[in-house]
């Protein structure tokens, strides 16, 4: 059956002059739906505040851009009130309940990607809502409401009501927020720009990895993420994940050339990347990249939280491991180009540098 893997962009199902909220459909992206995967992105514009939620999904934010506010409740825990920026990357595990305000001038971008394999609907996020015109105690009789939250039922008229917003409002540029706390980052953000590099390769490119020991939770998610920034014509290694982990790539920045090969060898993927783009690869196939000039940034998560990666090309690729007598067996060629194929890339690993 044929797969189809075509790179797609969100599409905007609501907003507000405070912002907007997109997400990537699995009718659209069918992938998104085979492998349990939800993908949408929150942009807040100044003084834009998505209101109180929590979710069906597990899942990874990571901030594309701009600078402000993450408010976070995890389960019989007090509110965490972080200070987040472009580059942040925070495990959000089922229960939790998150806030997102902007006060700066630059948009507020924040991607999401989790796993929806116990959600409501396959390959897609389901937000519930703690207020506005959507909020989980519209449904409920004022008389339920009342008793919970042990108030008049009039107040509590006033409370269900007065917010009409509907996931994202603006607030008055004078409205005091809570002031964020650095400290509050500790364990629960883990900046991608800032922290030490896996993988750092002069003239191809940097990784980034995301996992139990610098980000604990997302052992709670389930996930591993990355961000890769390979740098101008640099290539990324054939490559494929041998822990049966699915990989779902956003494009963060700049473009290139894509190629992902399946089963019996054939090409499923051969296709021209940008910023906005996402695409997954599934479970076994091979994926490899060649950016254009001025570079390119992709974020990926993995579905498993500790990912392992085999790559078929480079001083780490499984073909340096394989002894010459299988090599000359594999490809049925003589030892002199063996010699040849084995010579090559014994320097570079997983990315390679524009030829000369």
């Amino acid at each position: 059956m044929e797969i189809d893997l075509t790179p797609k962009s969100a599409k905007q199902v609501y907003g507000s002059p405070g912002g907007s909220y997109s997400v990537w459909s699995p009718s659209e992206l069918p992938m998104l739906g085979k492998g349990n995967i939800g993908a949408a992105k929150l942009s807040l514009l100044q003084h834009g505040f998505a209101l109180p939620r929590y979710s069906d999904s597990s899942k990874v934010a990571y901030v594309l851009q701009g600078s402000g506010v993450a408010g976070i409740v995890l389960p019989e825990s007090e509110e965490k009130v972080i200070p987040i920026k472009k580059g942040d990357a925070l495990a959000l595990p089922f229960g939790v309940v998150t806030w997102w305000y902007n006060k700066e001038d630059t948009e507020l971008e924040v991607l999401f990607l989790g796993d929806t394999s116990k959600a409501h609907k396959v390959g897609e996020f389901t937000d519930f809502f703690l207020t506005g015109s959507n909020g989980i105690f519209t449904g409920f009789s004022t008389e339920f409401v009342s008793r919970a939250w042990d108030l008049e039922e009039d107040v509590v008229k006033s409370l269900v009501r007065k917010q009409s917003g509907k996931g994202i409002v603006k607030l008055e540029g004078s409205f005091e927020m809570p002031e964020p706390k650095k400290e509050h980052r500790n364990g629960l953000v883990l900046n991608c720009l800032e922290a030490p590099l896996d993988v750092d390769i002069e003239n191809g490119g940097r990784v980034v990895v995301l996992n139990t020991q610098n980000l604990p939770l997302v052992g709670e998610v389930g996930l591993g993420a990355d961000l890769v920034r390979l740098d101008g014509s640099a290539m990324c290694s054939p490559g494929f994940s041998c822990d049966s982990a699915l990989q779902v790539t956003y494009i963060v920045r700049g473009s290139g050339r894509v190629q992902v090969v399946g089963v019996d060898g054939g090409r499923v993927l051969e296709t021209t990347v940008k910023a906005g783009s996402l695409f997954i690869v599934p479970r076994f196939f091979v994926v490899s990249k060649i950016c254009d000039p001025e570079g390119m940034d992709w974020f990926s998560i993995i579905s498993t939280p500790n990912p392992i990666f085999t790559h078929l090309a480079g001083r780490t690729s499984a073909w340096k491991a394989l002894s010459p007598q299988v090599l000359e067996a594999s490809f049925s060629v003589d030892s002199e180009m063996e010699k040849l194929f084995r010579s090559k890339r014994t320097a570079d690993a997983i990315f390679f540098p524009p030829p000369n």
